[in-house]
């Protein structure tokens, strides 16, 4: 079973979770966060993100980098939704006298601290093998700014443009899977303009443009079409489909109405670099790459399976 069987699985068997005191499941698994309501009527965001040695990183990744992408992660998943992180909850699974425990909770805690969402407590284990792989994971807690709303992936309409908010591809080869910057500004201006006239749909890419442009599309039973010839490639890639395939973006992916106003940002958004449309008759939801000759390939096979 691959991660996005495993997945559908989840979603499936998650149908109908209920919450005690009041509170209410506004989206539960198969999205960037949970959104759960109080019953004052305060939203909630939930994430949770592990990062594991040998997948995420290297052995000899200084500590303060596996710190900051630990961390970064569960803060991306929340600029998705548009949030603004509040707290942070982190464990660890440390191999057999593992000597840089002090000096990585020190640096996770400083990342933390960083975003806007303090380490308040977690549990610390350790294994019984020095061989054992370092893993970590992070539980980050958001709010919503003002009276905004979550962005979903499953919004996406018909007639929507497609933005990034960065560059495709590349991201170990280069190391921004270290050192990307979580688009909580580019995120919040989302979920501030979530509407009719505005932005319909978001996440981050995690899993790669392709895989996750998939995600969005089934999501909201839609077709997604990408212009390669549009896209921002990092320089590293050799082509579209390598950058569609890479992973660990940390990108936002937005479908926006086409007569929205994209203001300017920093990094500026890149786009159009694609449209929303609705499934002709026969045709299943899905995300499509358009290469510069004019043929079209499926996307849903194309990135990261953990």
């Amino acid at each position: 079973m691959n991660e996005s069987q495993l997945h559908d699985h989840i979603y499936a068997r998650s149908i109908g979770l209920a919450l005690g005191g009041g509170q209410e499941i506004i989206v539960g698994p198969g999205d960037d966060c949970a959104v759960i309501r109080s019953a004052s009527g305060d939203i909630s965001l939930l994430t949770v993100d592990q990062l594991v040695e040998g997948r995420h990183f290297e052995s000899d990744t200084d500590i303060d980098l596996i710190a900051r992408k630990s961390v970064a992660r569960s803060v991306s998943d929340i600029a998705a939704m548009g949030g603004v992180p509040s707290w942070a909850l982190a464990t660890g699974v440390l191999p057999k006298d593992y000597k840089h425990a002090d000096e990585l909770f020190d640096a996770m805690s400083k990342w933390a601290k960083h975003w806007g969402c303090p380490l308040v407590g977690g549990d610390i284990a350790s294994h019984g093998s020095p061989d054992h792989p370092l893993t970590l994971t992070v539980t980050i807690g958001g709010t919503m700014q003002d009276d905004a709303s979550p962005v979903l992936r499953s919004g996406a309409r018909s007639g929507d443009h497609l933005y990034l908010t960065g560059q495709v591809g590349g991201s170990f080869e280069s190391g921004w899977h270290l050192l990307f910057e979580p688009r909580l500004d580019a995120g919040q201006w989302a979920s501030a303009n979530h509407g009719e006239r505005g932005v319909h749909a978001m996440m981050d890419l995690s899993d790669g443009l392709g895989r996750d442009s998939d995600r969005i599309a089934k999501a909201s039973g839609l077709i997604i079409e990408i212009d390669a010839a549009k896209l921002p490639l990092d320089h590293r890639c050799k082509d579209w489909r390598e950058a569609c395939s890479d992973g660990e973006d940390y990108e936002l992916l937005m479908c926006i109405d086409p007569k929205t106003q994209i203001p300017s940002m920093d990094p500026p958004m890149h786009g159009p670099v694609g449209e929303c449309r609705a499934c002709d008759d026969g045709e299943t939801p899905g995300a499509i790459m358009i290469d510069p000759h004019g043929k079209r390939h499926p996307l849903s096979e194309l990135g990261w399976d953990h």
